[in-house]
């Protein structure tokens, strides 16, 4: 049975018993605590909280997942995948413990005819948590399972939660019996490699606080109402009933094992070695595929830096198997090929998701021959030594400065005849691992605690005005300070203020939150400084009370700042006229990463890996600002999910829509866009758009950023009075004030040439004075001088150099500094008459840099440096003289 089949069977098994289908969210969620959607409950996660009500009462999906724990086990293991598909099916206080133990039987066991999967009903085994009677007496009484296939066990194995605050319960998981030549007998508790899980059904019904592992949290107390979640995992469902030995050898992946033999030379099935390479570049290229389809690039931190390791470890493990050239372009085409029936949206991304993908290939095939000159010499240097093992620093710096991988160093070790520190580097690594742990466990968002808004969710969604009016009245239904809710607050608190209906904006889609007032008939004036959402359904008014006081019940009159609202609505609408303009002459690779718009303002990122240059982004906004002069009309139109990206509309990564969306349409075809902020009514009322100029934001993304409105028309008069100034300082007009410039930057760059090369005849001419009050320092000439302030530390050296050789037969030392603002120059030169004597010119200028704030080095004829103290060149030529004399 195709992996396709699979899906195309569970989503039917569920919408026939009423389950409302949910198409797979984006892999990037914005939840602070996880990089990926791990898990296919992750996109329902606020309706299993109370944070939101769901349009349903039951649910089925196929979520797409990305899990990387586990990264170094793929290819290892049979059953480990970075991305794989979550088929699931959910209950929001409907059903419950018998209803999702039967919906998964049926269609396990069910015949292929009927619509199940056809899989024996004796080849499977459950088990449930250790105190969960009411699961086991279902399993044992309702399905039939005998007791001696149901095992109980403990937190870690059958206690579900996301491994973070948030949702959790006990679960029941399937397992399916490979039979006696893959194991032991014994049930899942005796080998999980012989009894392979393929379903957990979890009980949903608490909430867990803070804490690590499987098994060491706080249960903080039941969720609103009893649900149910199940995760049934398409890739090991596939495997057997595809028959065939593990989910890397499946009809999704096997194609791309087949390629790799192509493109390799080497054959799948041979070695244990290689096979763990054909499984990692299989599973890699199709999770790398999907995290840019969801918008992803390759970075140095966080997804980024997963999707880079992902990339580099599919070059790696190709390289290992025989691999000369490129491979990327042709692992991600048969990806596309595979899973684009189960996700057609992919296929038409896939040129910029092979640019993406070879980009960082090229890249990296560029380091591994860096890497290759390095270990070449670090090998040679260790023979040389008499040693036969390159020690675990040296690996190290290989892998950790230049990405150099372990397993290449191993083999190029290998292949000249040494060994490698293993446990040396491994411990390195585990160093760098725990600092980074503690680095992100510094840095990461806490899990927000919405209990405080409960009450206040359960009330009701805000009623948002805005799209028509600034001004509403409303009722005070909750006030929050210092994190509490409160029934009054007083002139000076700051505070949270929720109403019933609100005109105010709250942040979203990159539009920052209106400012206004809140006043009441009682005299209360309270100052909106910012207003947010919980849970998409309630406005959150952050806010401080400069009058008065308010109470819970009373009305209030809401007041958005007008000014506010207009430049939000120029910066938010021309921000769609930017982007559009981006895609229509960049292409539509050029795919939104990012924006923020405020008043006057907007910053728009895109994904590319390459700059812009500069005639083309002036292309850019000469297109936005034409689109904005012909005036269009802006239309706003509420329709469905599906009708409107049939329009075209453009949905950004990450935003888990509603069946309803809102479609923003500037001018017909040339901007459509899913969005829910405020804009103008048509385009002419943006205003002009300037450009600032376009910026890397981190690898594959780029910035521009503009002004807007009034503020772009500030920004031009302002450069309008600094070319009028120019022009007038230069006496010439203003379309020839660039070349003056230039002119006179040419003629300033000259000047400063004949003025050093002055500077220098000037120190040769005086070199001869110079030495003629050379010093007599025990059986030495020491010659000291401050020359001219701005004289180069290359000067400094040549006269040395000079007066080194003035010097003759006699041993002597040369001592020179310059003053240049804060900094200090010195060169110090040591005759080879005083080498004679053992006098070393890197050793003395140790003894004169700690003075002058500085270090300095060299070889025993000369050596140099340079220090902030000024003021210490009379200390250093002291100990200078001092050493001397020793």
């Amino acid at each position: 049975m195709q992996t396709h089949e699979i899906r195309r069977r569970f989503i039917e098994h569920f919408t026939k018993n009423g389950h409302t289908e949910v198409p797979s969210a984006s892999l990037l969620l914005d939840d602070p605590n996880l990089l990926f959607v791990n898990a296919g409950m992750v996109p329902f996660k606020p309706y299993f909280l109370g944070a939101q009500t769901p349009p349903f009462d039951t649910a089925v999906s196929i979520q797409k997942c990305v899990r990387t724990l586990d990264i170094d086990e793929v290819g290892i293991t049979t059953r480990h995948n970075t991305f794989f598909q979550m088929a699931g099916n959910f209950s929001f206080g409907d059903y419950f413990k018998e209803g999702a133990i039967t919906n998964a039987w049926s269609l396990l066991t069910d015949s292929v005819d009927d619509g199940g999967f056809g899989i024996d009903p004796d080849r499977l085994w459950v088990t449930v948590y250790l105190t969960d009677d009411e699961a086991a007496d279902i399993w044992r009484d309702k399905v039939g399972i005998p007791a001696e296939r149901i095992q109980r066990r403990g937190m870690a194995d059958n206690y579900w939660s996301m491994g973070v605050p948030g949702p959790c319960g006990p679960c029941s998981e399937i397992f399916y019996d490979r039979g006696p030549e893959y194991g032991a007998p014994g049930g899942p508790e005796a080998d999980e490699d012989r009894y392979i899980e393929i379903w957990n059904l979890v009980f949903m019904e608490n909430e867990r606080g803070e804490g690590s592992g499987k098994d060491s949290f706080e249960i903080l107390g039941p969720l609103p109402k009893k649900n149910i979640d199940t995760g049934m995992g398409i890739e090991r469902v596939a495997f057997l009933l595809q028959g065939v030995e593990n989910v890397y050898e499946t009809d999704l992946l096997r194609p791309v094992i087949e390629t790799a033999e192509k493109l390799t030379g080497a054959v799948y099935g041979r070695t244990h070695e290689d096979d763990v390479r054909f499984r990692v570049i299989a599973d890699h290229t199709r999770t790398g595929y999907m995290l840019i389809a969801d918008g992803v690039t390759p970075g140095n931190e966080g997804r980024g830096y997963i999707l880079r390791r992902l990339l580099r470890r599919i070059v790696r493990s190709a390289r290992l198997l025989g691999a000369e050239g490129e491979t990327m372009a042709e692992f991600m085409a048969v990806v596309r090929d595979s899973i684009g029936p189960s996700f057609p949206e992919t296929v038409d991304m896939f040129d910029r998701i092979a640019k993406v993908a070879v980009a960082e290939e090229t890249a990296f095939l560029k380091t591994l021959e860096s890497g290759t000159a390095l270990f070449e010499r670090t090998a040679e240097s260790t023979k040389s030594a008499g040693r036969k093992m390159l020690s675990g620093s040296e690996a190290f710096t290989l892998h950790d400065t230049h990405g150099f991988p372990l397993d290449l160093t191993l083999e190029m070790a290998a292949e000249a005849g040494l060994e490698v520190d293993e446990a040396g580097f491994r411990e390195l690594m585990a160093e760098q691992k725990a600092r980074a742990k503690a680095d992100s466990k510094s840095k990461k968002h806490a899990h927000a605690d919405l209990s405080v808004y409960r009450p206040f969710l359960d009330l009701g969604d805000t009623r948002f005005l805005g799209y028509d009016e600034l001004t509403g009245e409303g009722e005070v239904v909750g006030l929050v300070r210092d994190g509490e809710a409160v029934n009054e607050v007083a002139e000076g608190d700051s505070v949270e203020i929720i109403l019933d209906r609100t005109p105010f904006y709250a942040e979203a889609g990159g539009q920052l939150g209106d400012r206004g007032l809140i006043t009441t008939d009682s005299g209360a004036r309270v100052e909106v400084g910012d207003v947010q959402k919980i849970g998409k359904r309630l406005w959150v008014h952050r806010a401080t009370v400069t009058s008065g006081g308010l109470e819970l019940g009373q009305s209030a009159a809401a007041e958005v700042n007008p000014l506010w609202r207009k430049g939000a609505n120029q910066a938010h609408s021309g921000t769609h006229m930017v982007h559009a303009a981006l895609r229509q002459i960049l292409g539509d690779d050029a795919v939104q990463a990012g924006s923020l718009n405020r008043p006057g303002y907007l910053r728009f990122d895109f994904s590319s890996t390459d700059a812009v240059p500069s005639d083309v982004l002036a292309q850019i906004e000469e297109l936005t600002n034409s689109a904005i002069d012909a005036d269009h009309e802006v239309n706003t139109i509420e329709t469905s999910l599906k009708k409107a990206k049939n329009m075209g509309a453009m949905a950004l990564f990450g935003e888990n829509y509603g069946d309803e969306v809102r479609v923003v349409e500037i001018g017909g075809p040339f901007s459509i866009e899913l969005c829910g902020g405020t804009h103008v009514s048509s385009s002419a009322q943006i205003g002009p758009v300037v450009f600032l100029g376009e910026s890397s934001v981190g690898s594959g993304v780029r910035r521009v950023e503009a002004y807007v409105g009034m503020d772009a028309f500030r920004h031009q008069a302002r450069e309008r009075a600094v070319l009028s100034g120019l022009a007038t300082a230069l006496k010439a007009p203003a379309d020839q004030v660039q070349d003056r410039v230039d002119s006179l930057s040419d003629r300033l760059k000259n000047a400063e040439k004949e003025i050093n090369s002055l500077r220098s005849a000037q120190l040769a001419a005086n070199a001869g004075q110079l030495v003629d009050k050379a010093e007599r320092v025990g059986e030495l000439l020491l010659v000291s001088e401050t020359v001219p302030e701005g004289t180069s530390a290359g000067d400094l050296r040549q006269l040395a150099q000079d007066l080194k050789g003035r010097l003759g037969s006699e041993p002597g030392v040369v001592f020179l500094t310059a003053k240049d603002g804060d900094k200090v120059p010195f060169v110090l030169g040591v005759t080879k008459a005083a080498q004679d004597t053992g006098l070393k010119a890197g050793d003395l200028v140790k003894a004169i840099a700690e003075p002058l704030g500085g270090r300095g080095g060299g070889k025993p004829d000369m050596a140099q440096g340079a220090g902030t103290n000024p003021d210490g060149i009379g200390a250093a030529t002291s100990r200078l003289r001092s050493a001397l004399q020793g």
